[in-house]
């Protein structure tokens, strides 16, 4: 109601005018573009007036009919006559019947992006690259039947170009997942998928790295949703990465966040074995020693075989620690090296029960601790040696009971069978005093600890 009142006092207060005007050329702000009938500046006041209220108040009906006089008759009177365009035919699109006339609606709204880059594509404010980027998202939400679209990517390409660091995050995310379904579809397209990536990653960091910049928290979400992408996407191997960051690292060596990131982003894509993630791990630390930090320089460190020196970093890395459950991790670590590199059984064992006061659930460490005492020669008597296989059986039962996962109980349970086919028989526990079926024995040697006598099947 409230539009066909402005509508009846609109023509009523132009009516004269606009008569008195008929002739005049309509001045755009752009292009001047002369319609096969001329309209006066008043004319259009009218139909920009209208339509603005009416979709102001989300009354797109009533805005569609002075809209599209605007449109066809001004076009370059007013960069309102777009924006509120976009809406009144996104709502055109939504009201659409069938197939037919809802590819109508599609054309239009495209066909209305070219327009407005005719008119006032040299916007200072919002110029053609920035339309392109808007024409491309809406392509990508109304299109029907074109899972690639292509087009858009082509769009939001030239949108980035143009726009660099001014860009969208939208138009940057979107034409990451374009260009990542155009390398799924066809993987001759992975140079490119790497090239787009790297573009949008730079621009990215730059808009991040702007204290100024008001969306740097979003940017940075984007920025590491894209990374996971990319990481995931299998386009890049550790050798691509490492020519990517190498000069990267370098030149941000006393950046935190920046180096974190490379971290973070090696990590996911598991290349922590490489110089260039050793390097960023060496930077970050000195910095400021971190969790991540120290077991990139505790990796690092045990692929160059210096033990001690992995050791030691694993070390930090438990003190740095959040949780237990990372704590238990590092722990772990070391015990395997102590176990399997420095074949040195007892501090094996000690970091071993030092990773079950973290986390007493790690039925792994159980497993390494009875797999060393089975490989344990403590007795030159045969039969007493073979106490070593009571101990052991007891840490195999002992993982199981306390870890869930299958994979742990599996292996337990194959463990438990084959060493209990290594007990002393019936006859050799009879011919030794010291041992009773049944009762307990103290296993000697660095093992030193109390177990059950028990017959073998």
């Amino acid at each position: 109601m409230k539009t066909k009142i402005l509508m009846l006092l609109l023509a009523a207060i132009f009516s004269t005018n606009t008569f008195a005007q008929k002739g005049k050329n309509v001045q755009t702000s752009a292009t001047t573009e002369n319609s096969s009938e001329q309209v006066t500046d008043s004319m259009c006041l009218i139909y920009i007036s209208l339509f603005n209220e009416a979709a102001k108040n989300k009354q797109y009906a009533d805005a569609i009919g002075p809209w599209t006089l605007a449109y066809n008759e001004c076009p370059g009177a007013n960069r309102v006559i777009y924006t509120r365009g976009r809406e009144i035919l996104q709502w055109k699109l939504s009201q659409a019947k069938d197939l037919t006339s809802y590819k109508e609606a599609f054309d239009e709204l495209m066909a209305m992006y070219d327009k407005r880059i005719k008119y006032f594509g040299d916007d200072s404010r919002y110029p053609t690259p920035w339309i392109l980027g808007v024409k491309a998202l809406d392509y990508i939400t109304y299109v029907k039947g074109d899972d690639l679209k292509k087009p858009a990517y082509e769009w939001l390409e030239q949108s980035i170009n143009g726009l660099k660091e001014n860009s969208e995050l939208e138009v940057l995310r979107q034409f990451i997942m374009l260009s990542y379904n155009l390398y799924k579809a066809n993987p001759e397209h992975a140079e490119k998928f790497i090239a787009d990536y790297l573009k949008v990653n730079d621009i990215l960091e730059t808009q991040i790295a702007n204290p100024e910049y008001k969306s740097n928290e979003l940017a940075n979400q984007i920025k590491q949703g894209l990374d996971v992408l990319f990481a995931q996407s299998g386009a890049a191997d550790c050798q691509m990465l490492d020519k990517m960051y190498a000069s990267k690292v370098t030149q941000n060596s006393t950046n935190l966040e920046f180096l974190n990131n490379v971290l973070s982003f090696y990590n996911r894509i598991g290349c922590i074995q490489s110089d260039v993630y050793f390097s960023a791990a060496l930077s970050a630390h000195k910095i400021q020693p971190s969790t991540e930090s120290a077991n990139a320089l505790a990796e690092m460190s045990y692929k160059k075989k210096d033990y001690s020196g992995a050791i030691k970093f694993y070390e930090q890395a438990t003190q740095l620690a959040n949780n237990n459950k990372e704590k238990a991790t590092y722990q772990y670590k070391i015990a395997q090296i102590y176990y399997g590199d420095l074949k040195n059984y007892s501090r094996a064992r000690e970091y071993a029960l030092k990773s079950l006061e973290f986390n007493p659930n790690n039925g792994s460490a159980y497993l390494m601790i009875g797999i060393m005492y089975a490989n344990s020669n403590i007795y030159d008597d045969p039969v007493l040696q073979k106490s070593v296989y009571w101990a052991a059986v007891d840490k195999f039962i002992k993982a199981k009971q306390v870890d869930n996962d299958p994979k742990i109980i599996e292996e337990a349970n194959k463990l438990i069978q084959t060493y209990i086919n290594y007990f002393p028989s019936k006859e050799d526990i009879f011919f030794h005093p010291q041992l009773e079926e049944g009762k307990s024995f103290f296993v000697g040697g660095w093992i030193g600890e109390s177990t059950i006598c028990r017959a073998s099947n």
